[in-house]
């Protein structure tokens, strides 16, 4: 692995961040692109290592996986760079979109043209799946694992921590393979990792403790809801969708549920972790209750609440990843988490473009089935022109996603202007 300089990293990491649109599984794929496939600085054994132990996590595992893989280059320095430019470009965007959305509603002309991005999206995690497959998927054993993790969560519903633990547990009992090489990986030291418990744990917590003493009871309520949130959230922000929307809007009655779909719905058209719609919900209802100050506010305190606990599962833990990877049965878990991955990512792609080409989705319930099923009369005639034309514009601009982005989004705008285009 060669170790990049700090301006290559805040260049490439920024990069990442600004082009992270569409959830885990295709922010995943722009990392791997970026940091496996474009430039040698990670191996594809350790990015892979690095996803399957983030996906063990609580909280966004892209997220986690750009930090992880910042502190594997250049230590805590180098993490807190990686997760923090990936999180602040949607962060901005983020904020901006809640002053907008609060000043004129919803927007036409921009959901327009991220229909045309989240098609993008599609091509890009297909491409990345088809590439993990390649890489990941060597036995008959690993696709099976993939075809299990995927109807787990697809076809059962089954909780994501159970998913993983099963494949773990599996990959304990493999006996062929060979274990993964901890040569480049940092020493772990129990010293450090105490001291890193305790800066990183204070970090996070005192800020919310003095905000409970001052009495400031609104900021409160946010940091310590959103904080339980990235103690609980595995799997991503969709695992916790329902709970957050039944807490914010029936229980602290901070937004209307309609408030809540519209922050949900521009929280997955922004770069960043799709969990940032606690920001969104956040400062909207900053904004609501005391304005822009509160606003401000609010959105500071849901983003320390959020993402500060991710630092400190990484910067805890990251030192024996490695160190797992290279015992024999610890190492054979781990790729069986891997494998599993795949069809994780699978599931996900799948209820993305589920919703992006429906307006409504059900689920379709027989004894232990638990399947979501799309709402046919709710089909977006416009959404789905734009995911049949994507993968030939990305044969177009080869393979270049910005361009493609570009390109879908323009292609998102001049297509809704059509009479047979459905809202």
């Amino acid at each position: 692995m060669n170790q990049p300089s700090w301006t290559e990293m805040f260049r490439v990491f920024g990069r990442i961040g600004v082009l992270s649109f569409g959830g885990p599984a295709a922010q995943i794929a722009v990392m791997h692109k970026e940091l496996v496939e474009d430039r040698p600085w990670l191996s594809e054994e350790s990015f892979l290592r690095g996803l399957s132990f983030c996906m063990l996590l609580p909280g966004p595992e892209a997220m986690q996986l750009a930090t992880y893989t910042g502190w594997r280059m250049r230590g805590t320095a180098g993490g807190l760079l990686a997760g923090l430019l990936f999180v602040l470009p949607g962060a901005a965007v983020i904020a901006a979109l809640v002053w907008l959305y609060a000043q004129y509603g919803t927007l036409p002309a921009v959901q327009s043209a991220f229909l045309g991005v989240k098609a993008a999206v599609v091509v890009i995690i297909l491409q990345a799946l088809r590439r993990l497959a390649g890489k990941a998927l060597k036995h008959s054993l690993d696709w099976a694992l993939a075809g299990f993790g995927f109807a787990a969560l697809f076809l059962l519903n089954l909780p994501f921590p159970l998913v993983v633990l099963a494949a773990a547990c599996i990959g304990l009992m493999r006996k062929d393979g060979s274990p993964g090489n901890a040569a480049h990986s940092p020493p772990a030291r129990n010293g450090s990792t105490l001291r890193n418990i305790l800066v990183w744990g204070a970090l996070w917590l005192l800020p919310l403790i003095a905000l409970s003493l001052s009495g400031a009871e609104f900021l409160a309520d946010i940091g310590w809801f959103f904080s339980k949130l990235a103690v609980v959230t595995f799997g991503g922000a969709y695992a916790v969708l329902a709970y957050i929307s039944q807490t914010v809007v029936s229980q602290f009655g901070w937004i209307s549920a309609g408030q809540m779909i519209d922050a949900l719905g521009l929280a997955e058209t922004t770069p960043g972790p799709l969990i940032l719609v606690t920001q969104f919900v956040a400062m909207l209802s900053g904004l609501l209750q005391g304005g822009f100050g509160m606003f401000l506010a609010a959105g500071a305190v849901a983003l320390w609440a959020t993402f500060m606990p991710c630092f400190l599962w990484i910067f805890a833990a990251a030192p024996y990843v490695e160190r797992i990877a290279s015992h024999p049965r610890l190492g054979m878990a781990l790729k069986a988490v891997t494998a599993t991955v795949a069809g994780v990512i699978l599931n996900l792609s799948v209820w993305f473009l589920l919703h992006v080409a429906f307006a409504e989705t059900g689920v379709f319930e027989a004894g232990i089935l638990h399947v979501p099923a799309p709402v046919w009369n709710s089909m977006n005639s416009t959404a789905v022109l734009l995911v049949l034309l994507a993968p030939l514009a990305a044969w177009v601009v080869r393979g270049n996603m910005l361009l493609l982005l570009a390109a879908m989004a323009a292609a998102g705008l001049g297509i809704a202007e059509f009479p047979f285009a459905i809202s």
